[in-house]
């Protein structure tokens, strides 16, 4: 019983003399939570699950249709004096019970009260249907009876057998999968293509049957029923489900559990087969749906179904590990309570835990499922947007309205009129309006220190790419890679033969044209010009081919560290004009050089930026700030990046243009910021290793700062 329960009532008057029953439909069941028996009565026809003590429940059980509502508690009272309800508890149970249509009246109206009541509820859940569109369900048929009927050939997917076979191809897409992790992030940039919506839609719908097939096998191989079946809306999509609530009232948790949990196991073999076929296949129609399938399984997994943050599979699976049914309700009305009691001054509110490790359960979890809604919601918001801005902001109206103003609509009505706050309504009033104000002035008018963050990649002040000059097979590397080397040493050797046949050839034509022009001494001066002209060309041609000759030894350009390709890498191979071989790394000093988006660019040039307080900090190296030196801001767009290590396919932050090839074209434009590396002990240094710089900007409230920060992501979704 509650801490505020009392043994006597001023208006127990009112129902002392009522003769009252459980209707004969109700069942009773015995269960077990956190080691204390309770009693779970179920209402078949409505399907209403109520769940009190056994305290309460001895009292339930002696009502009958020939003793009075208060011959039934002097037995109980007198029964169990210590444990036993009190007048209080008695009027709050009996108010539950008739609300949940539990009670049977011995008065003509009762049967008008109780269809009355009824349609009361069936209006609330209409309201908090459309109150909840996004997540709405609207129930359409029973298939109750044609899961009797495959029963017999779906219990075989409770053999042992069955858990052998699910755990092989699991295992073996995960594999898969990782081996073809590349290929799967570059196929999942176009998921939600405009060109791939309908068939990403059909791959959810079916996921999503099978899934629901999952929880209602399982439910009826249990000894539930499944009445209903129908289609729920998941952000407007309307996807099947099949309400298994029969299982609340199994004995054994363990059954409860895998009627909750059959979903995901069910979604997650789907997603291996397909993962395996999409592995398998061949371009086309079913190697697009076998990926859509995967992905949606995957994702509607981590982020919905198997998470306990959210009421799906994964919240009711946690609320029987832990033994706490009704949590997100219990918890929310954990949070109510914390707060009347310690905020709003309430006395006397009924405790919602009944020790203080259960009250600890309640409040964590009231947190982070309030967080992690926020967090889903906008980052499905944030993801619609990218591709179809109106649909997001549609979204983001919508559900602003139903989680955010209603909200706030219904706690003013009940700071004014809720007679729990009957005594402490001017503080509560206070506080609220204390709190409001706090979070204005905290957003709104205290600056907040802010800084501006680059991704960029450091790069040695002296460094020279060495690149083959001529065309050419290489023979040998001359010096190994990650040698010291200095200007003009040999780094490797090619060997052309055409180039060495076009020389003899040449030099054959000079010699034939110079005997050509002694013989002709005495000939006319015409001739002798012609001679002379066309052995120039010659000699020309010659001297140029020379030098294409000496390029086959690739040399040093400066003095530094060679840093080149192993001898297995290349060696053998024809390499054409201008292909990159490697580089000189000299040990001069280092350089970062930062990519700032064009969405941060007005900052940068509005504020004068100093390497004062400017830091850099590189990637595997995040504990050491390194300060820098020589800050220059290149003011003009630019969009080839310094490193391709900055693209996304390479691991970075920065998207490359659709049509970039192998060059490392962003996507939009930026403009590069250099800034002088100052070396720290134990921080190392090298060509090529990326990370972020950071220098401070002018304090600012941080209201200001996310509306800008909303503003730029409007501007540029609906530029894009």
């Amino acid at each position: 019983m509650t801490e505020s329960s009392r043994t006597f009532s001023d208006v127990w008057y009112r129902v002392a003399r009522q003769t009252v029953t459980l209707r004969p439909r109700v069942e009773v069941r015995r269960q077990v939570f956190r080691g204390e028996p309770w009693h779970v009565l179920y209402d078949p026809f409505n399907n209403q699950f109520f769940r009190v003590r056994p305290e309460a429940y001895a009292f339930i059980a002696r009502l009958r249709p020939d003793r009075t509502v208060e011959d039934a508690w002097k037995e109980t009272l007198d029964d169990d004096p210590d444990g036993a309800p009190g007048q209080e508890d008695v009027i709050q149970l009996l108010a539950q019970l008739y609300h949940a249509n539990l009670l049977h009246y011995k008065v003509a109206a009762d049967s008008e009260q109780f269809f009355a009541r009824y349609r009361k509820r069936k209006q609330r859940e209409r309201l908090f249907t459309w109150s909840n569109l996004m997540f709405a369900r609207f129930p359409l048929l029973d298939p109750d009876a044609a899961l009797n009927r495959a029963e017999p050939v779906l219990r075989w997917l409770f053999r042992p057998w069955a858990a052998v076979v699910w755990c092989g191809v699991v295992g073996w897409a995960l594999k898969t999968c990782i081996d073809h992790s590349a290929e799967l992030g570059a196929a999942s940039g176009n998921v939600l293509a405009a060109s791939n919506l309908v068939l990403l839609y059909l791959g959810i719908v079916l996921v999503k049957s099978l899934h629901e097939l999952g929880h209602a096998a399982a439910c009826k191989h249990f000894g539930g029923e499944v009445h209903t079946l129908g289609l729920m809306l998941l952000f407007f999509s309307p996807l099947p489900y099949v309400d298994v609530t029969s299982s609340w009232a199994f004995r054994e948790r363990w059954r409860r559990i895998a009627v909750a949990s059959a979903g995901v196991v069910a979604e997650l073999f789907v997603a291996g087969l397909a993962a395996l076929f999409w592995a398998s296949a061949g371009p086309g129609f079913w190697r697009d749906l076998a990926f859509d399938m995967m992905i949606a399984a995957g994702v509607t997994t981590v982020l919905f179904n198997a998470n306990p943050l959210l009421r799906y599979d994964g919240y009711y699976v946690l609320s029987d590990l832990i033994d706490l049914p009704n949590l997100y309700q219990r918890a929310q009305q954990m949070l109510h309570y914390l707060a009347e009691k310690h905020l709003f001054g309430v006395r006397g509110a009924p405790a919602v835990a009944d020790s203080p490790r259960e009250r600890g359960w309640l409040a964590t979890y009231g947190v982070l499922s309030l967080v992690y809604r926020v967090f889903v919601f906008t980052g499905i918001v944030w993801v619609i947007s990218g591709r179809f801005l109106i649909v997001g902001a549609l979204i983001a109206v919508f559900c602003a309205a139903a989680w955010g103003v209603a909200p706030l609509i219904r706690f003013g009505h009940y700071l004014v009129a809720s007679p729990r706050l009957e005594r402490t309504r001017g503080r509560a009033l206070g506080v609220t309006s204390g709190l409001a104000a706090v979070a204005l002035l905290g957003l709104f008018l205290i600056p907040a220190p802010q800084r501006l963050q680059a991704t960029g990649v450091v790069q040695s002040t002296a460094f020279a790419d060495v690149t083959i000059g001529v065309d050419g097979q290489l023979e040998k590397l001359e010096t190994p890679g990650g040698t010291n080397v200095k200007a003009g040493q040999p780094l490797a050797r090619l060997h052309n033969g055409e180039l060495v046949h076009q020389i003899a050839a040449a030099r054959a034509q000079l010699e034939e044209l110079e005997a050509l022009w002694r013989a002709g001494l005495h000939q006319g001066s015409r001739t002798r010009v012609a001679l002379e002209e066309g052995i120039a060309a010659v000699r020309a041609r010659v001297q140029d081919l020379e030098e294409r000759q000496t390029k086959l030894v690739v040399t040093a350009p400066i003095s530094g560290l060679w840093v080149g390709p192993r001898e297995d890498e290349l060696l053998g191979r024809w390499l054409t004009r201008g292909t990159a071989l490697g580089s000189i790394v000299g040990s001069a000093g280092f350089e970062f050089l930062a990519v700032v988006p064009q969405a941060d660019s007005s900052r940068l040039f509005a504020h004068e930026t100093t390497a004062s307080h400017a830091t850099v900090r590189l990637h595997g190296q995040a504990d050491a700030a390194l300060p820098v030196s020589g800050l220059v801001v290149i003011q003009a767009e630019q969009s080839r990046l310094p490193s391709a290590a900055l693209a996304q396919n390479a691991g970075g932050e920065i998207a490359l243009a659709r049509d970039a090839g192998r060059e490392p074209i962003a996507a939009e434009s930026f403009f590069e910021v250099r800034a002088g590396i100052e070396p720290q002990p134990g921080a190392l240094l090298y060509q090529g290793l990326t990370g972020r710089i950071s220098f401070p900007l002018p304090a600012e409230p941080l209201g200001l700062q996310w509306l800008r920060a909303l503003r730029q992501v409007f501007q540029k979704r609906s530029i894009n």
